[in-house]
């Protein structure tokens, strides 16, 4: 019986296939008493649980060895690492056996409920999916410890055009299931920045997450059809809709083999205006994928991930080299290097975060201010690497101008204690800051009178504008980054730049979503920043878009108070 699923789409493209189903662990947890001297004992058997689960995320992590997502994968289990260290739940779990002297995997559930509570309490729709990652590693634990199968390596056999169908996965899982080589993802759990939509993103395969259901649906064997560009499942398909797709992923496949001719094309408009197409990046090794699509330069490099994944900070003498390593492969070109945009979802073991909402906590540009002796070493590396490029400075979530004055007096404290170590840098590196913060766009004024450049970080200056995060289910449809507001916010950060003669990119979703294209062209942006395997499809919109026709529809929409009015009118720009 052919039917189908609808889903929350994270990976754009075609995959057809059949179904390899992954069972969910039946983890039956009873209560029972321990007697009093066996206390220690269960205590034990606990701690070697734990013992067992860090095991199997060491083996993990040292078979992460290549591959586009590397960075995501080592990221993901550091993150389980972390949660499976801390004390609210080894601790915890302990005092519980002790003062009611039951069993190790009831002490465990209970306090995994304790924890759930916790997160579900969080006012930050993203931290609040961070749950998840507690379940999992619960989850991992309870089976060490009622005897199930931990990890295995997998097999060698390459399932081929197997696409996996899960409840749920966790970076774990995903590491298991890799070298089978699965053409797409399928999960009911899930959301836009849960770690399977990440990873599949990274991986460039289809995926569909939030299905509620499919797990119990599909069945093994099953002939699918992902679209993942719509969010569709498509469940054993009859012959004339399975040609209809075949013919689509061929074309999607001859659009990608046309894209790749504009790789050296420079993105000009029809009416002749220059456009920079640059690159986000997280890790030197991205540099190929940014080569192989000929970006103009990275318009961001976030540091931050040369800190995750470790058990020590990164010295000055490491960061220089990764730095030197991009500027000297980018021939000159623009690199912007953000400084490290640690704290919320991205944490070190170094810097203990109390904050109950660490989106709007100690992060960012705060943490470094509040670590001067870390944020120094890495400031005199991203000085002495920009003697070998064109390197610049961004600083991220900057709020106020005493933010601003603080971070340059640093940065000149940090170029003069290289004049008198006599170690030659840029003297004249450009600084930057990220607008994402409403106050910062606010006051876009006062700030461009003290910085060279502004990127705006369209992601974060949404959700913080809104007060909605788009992974919340529940408002989601209130996530709108056509929102009037949002529109002429941005519009006003971009015009007050050009007013003051000064740089202004986006480098967040909307800079490589191709919707959005000509109107942010309309409003005067002339540099985009995105992912590298965007940037041919935007840089063919610009290729056939033409300002003078596209500015006075693009003003009418940032006017527009009616959402249909919007659609009707973004419809007619895009046509």
């Amino acid at each position: 019986m052919s039917f189908i699923l609808h889903g929350i789409p994270v990976s754009g493209g075609i995959a057809i296939g059949h179904a390899h189903l992954t069972a969910p662990a039946m983890l039956e947890v009873i209560h029972y008493l321990i007697p009093k001297n066996q206390i220690d004992n269960e205590i034990n058997r606990l701690d070697n649980a734990f013992a067992t689960v860090r095991q199997e995320f060491e083996i993990l992590r040292t078979s992460i060895t290549d591959g586009p997502a590397v960075a995501e994968f080592s990221a993901f289990i550091e993150l389980h690492h972390m949660i499976l260290d801390d004390p609210t739940l080894t601790d915890a779990t302990r005092d519980i056996i002790l003062q009611t002297h039951c069993n190790a995997e009831w002490a465990l559930a209970q306090q995994k409920d304790v924890l759930l509570e916790q997160f579900e309490a969080i006012d930050d729709a993203y931290l609040r999916e961070r749950k998840t990652d507690v379940e999992q590693v619960v989850d991992r634990i309870l089976k060490a410890l009622l005897g199930h199968p931990g990890y295995q390596p997998p097999p060698s056999k390459q399932l081929g055009d197997h696409i996996l169908v899960a409840h749920d996965l966790s970076p774990a899982d995903i590491m298991q299931y890799k070298p089978h080589q699965f053409i797409a993802f399928l999960t009911d759990m899930g959301s836009l920045t849960s770690h399977t939509a990440i990873v599949a993103r990274s991986l460039n395969i289809p995926s569909v997450v939030a299905l509620h259901h499919a797990h119990q649906m599909i069945l093994e064997g099953d002939s699918l059809i992902v679209d993942g560009s719509q969010g569709i499942i498509i469940v054993n398909p009859d012959k004339y809709v399975l040609d209809e797709y075949r013919l689509r992923q061929s074309q999607l496949e001859l659009e990608k083999q046309k894209l790749r001719r504009l790789k050296s094309v420079n993105a000009v408009t029809l009416d002749g205006k220059p456009i920079d197409l640059l690159a986000n990046i997280e890790l030197p090794s991205d540099l190929e994928q940014v080569k192989e699509n000929g970006a103009a330069g990275i318009g961001l490099f976030r540091s931050e991930f040369l800190f995750l994944n470790r058990d020590d900070l990164p010295g000055e003498d490491e960061q220089f080299e990764a730095y030197r390593a991009v500027a000297i492969q980018m021939r000159g070109k623009p690199v912007t290097i953000r400084t490290f945009d640690l704290g919320a979802d991205k944490n070190l073991k170094h810097v203990p975060q109390l904050a109950v909402n660490p989106a709007l906590g100690l992060r960012a540009i705060r943490l470094s201010l509040s670590e001067p002796q870390m944020f120094h070493t890495q400031l005199r590396a991203i000085l002495r690497a920009s003697k070998f490029g064109h390197i610049k400075i961004l600083i991220p979530m900057l709020s106020n101008l005493v933010e601003v004055n603080q971070t340059l007096s640093l940065i000149e404290y940090a170029k003069q204690s290289l004049r008198n170590d006599q170690i030659d840098f840029d003297e004249q590196i450009q600084v930057g800051g990220m607008i994402e913060v409403p106050a910062a766009a606010l006051s876009v004024e006062t700030f461009l009178k003290r910085l060279d450049f502004l990127s705006i970080g369209t992601n974060d200056l949404i959700q913080y504008m809104l007060a909605v995060d788009r992974v919340d289910d529940s408002v989601a449809h209130l996530y709108d980054p056509f929102h009037p507001a949002v529109l002429w916010l941005i519009s006003r950060v971009i015009q007050s730049s050009h007013r003051a003669s000064k740089a202004v990119s986006i480098c967040g979703e909307m800079a490589g979503d191709i919707q959005f294209t000509r109107l942010l062209l309309g409003l005067g942006l002339q540099q985009f920043s995105m992912y590298p395997a965007q940037l041919l499809a935007i840089k063919n919109q610009i290729l056939k878009s033409n300002l003078p026709d596209i500015m006075p529809l693009a003003q009418r929409i940032i006017r527009a108070d009616n959402p249909v009015k919007t659609h009707h009118l973004l419809a007619r720009l895009n046509s």
